[in-house]
């Protein structure tokens, strides 16, 4: 009667044993199961969400999530390692063993599955990461993206790219320059302006090119400049007439045919030179009356003080070139107005070249139409001559009480270059307010040049506010430095 009863009560525990192996074995299935689905789910968000918001990383890193599952998975395996060597006791102890040496088998099996999965599951990361890498290296939706150096990135429009671009030299080699290509350069505030600069820049190769020099000449004056070249036809004049000769073009008013009037509020030469009408502009505003302004500029004196003092701040050019007789032979003016310095200097057999914009008027076309040589060319700009080069500088209703301080001092310095040693440089009716000008003149005597000639005279259309000043320097030979 005992026996029967250790019988059913081993039954009973190789049953409970069996039930307990199926549920351990089911269990870890379910574990690898689940650990895996959620591995790879959240790897397929990760790289969706680096796809969508351009190289995020997410919180909960692939290597993590790998080395979480592999931890579980070696818990699991240690289990079911400690059970197999429970069951072998209990199947020593027992008279027949072949219930649970089959319980045994099984277990081994799902013991050898999981070591698989385990093996898969390395050498999956290894390739996944690897693919990850690859991926982030090649695909450009998860390259970080990083600001192109390249200033023809920068801009939409093709001409331009194409202009800014270096351009190697075809030989492959050094140019006569001594350079490996060319490199065009347009002014930095042009990236400030590109929608204008675009708007410039906008046109079809080969035709003609738009009517938009008053377009060209904001960028100019706001710092865009240079400018970039164009490869498009200029406008011209509809119906453009022979210049006058040189005998009468200097003080005579050109053909109206001969200037584009679209961009002006005056249409012809009658309406400029004339002082009633409204013309746009007010600076120089009686440039155009050749024969009663301009005519005797700079030879003989109009505008003195008749206050007891006849003092007034025009030289006259006879006796300016009389500080250096024969040798002031070229120049320039850098002014607003339309040449008639030029024009008295050649008469005395000296070639000077006008600097100006077309300020409300075409003061350059008015200039070349003369027979001078014209300029266009803004404050912003180096000047383009080389250095010790001029003979004379000379500037009036340009430099006035409006210009920086700091601004003032680069284009004196600028000036100071291109002087050669000896030069001359005329400062013509320069005005500011009274208490500004003793800053002014500091800024002229920094140069440390000699005084020839030096004046300062009230202006009486601002209620004595203002003054004129006017100087004639000389540039010292510096030879020790």
């Amino acid at each position: 009667m005992p026996k029967p009863n250790i019988v059913m009560k081993l039954g009973t525990c190789r049953s409970g044993v069996r039930r307990s192996i199926f549920l351990l074995g089911t269990f870890v299935l379910f574990i690898s199961t689940a650990t895996l689905s959620k591995f790879y789910s959240i790897r397929s968000l990760i790289v969706t969400d680096n796809f969508c918001n351009n190289h995020q990383v997410n919180n909960e890193s692939p290597s993590r999530l790998g080395s979480e599952v592999k931890k579980t998975v070696d818990t699991v395996i240690e289990k079911i390692q400690k059970e197999m060597g429970s069951l072998r006791n209990l199947s020593m102890d027992s008279s027949s063993t072949l219930p649970l040496s089959r319980h045994s088998v099984f277990l081994a099996d799902i013991l050898g599955l999981i070591e698989s999965v385990q093996a898969s599951m390395s050498s999956s990361d290894e390739t996944t990461n690897q693919r990850t890498d690859e991926t982030r290296a090649v695909h450009p939706l998860l390259k970080p993206k990083k600001q192109s150096d390249e200033p023809a990135d920068y801009f939409l429009i093709e001409e331009i790219r194409k202009y800014v671009r270096i351009k190697p030299n075809r030989l492959g080699k050094q140019n006569f320059m001594g350079a490996n290509g060319t490199f065009t350069s347009i002014g930095h505030a042009c990236f400030a302006m590109k929608k204008e600069l675009e708007q410039y820049m906008d046109y079809d190769v080969g035709e003609i090119c738009n009517d938009d020099w008053k377009l060209a000449q904001k960028l100019m004056v706001h710092g865009c400049d240079p400018l970039p070249r164009r490869r498009c036809f200029s406008r011209s004049p509809q119906l453009y007439m022979k210049p006058f000769p040189i005998t009468e073009s200097m003080w005579k008013l050109p053909d109206n045919r001969n200037v584009r009037w679209s961009q002006y509020r005056c249409k012809n030469f009658t309406c400029l030179a004339s002082n009633t009408s409204r013309k746009g502009f007010f600076k120089c505003a009686d440039c155009f009356d050749l024969s009663g302004h301009e005519m005797p500029r700079w030879i003989k004196q109009v505008n003195l003080d008749h206050n007891g003092t006849n003092s007034t701040a025009d030289f006259l050019i006879p006796e300016v070139l009389d500080i250096k007789p024969g040798e002031i032979r070229i120049g320039l003016d850098f002014s607003v107005g339309i040449g008639t310095f030029a024009a008295r200097m050649r008469d005395l057999n000296v070639t000077v070249v006008s600097a100006t914009i077309n300020l409300g008027a075409p003061f350059n076309e008015m200039i070349a139409l003369r027979g001078l040589v014209p300029l266009y060319l803004t404050v912003n700009q180096r000047l383009p001559f080389f250095d010790n080069s001029l003979d004379l500088i000379h500037t009036t209703r340009f430099l006035d009480g409006w210009i920086d301080f700091v601004l003032l001092d680069f284009v004196l310095f600028d000036w100071d270059r291109v002087l050669r040693p000896g030069g001359l440089l005329w400062i013509d009716s320069f005005f500011c307010l009274k208490e500004d000008l003793n800053d002014y003149l500091d800024a002229f005597k920094m140069l440390r040049y000699r005084k020839h000639k030096w004046a300062v005279v009230p202006k009486r259309d601002k209620d004595h506010r203002e003054v004129f000043f006017s100087a004639v320097l000389e540039k010292p030979p510096r030879p020790f430095r």
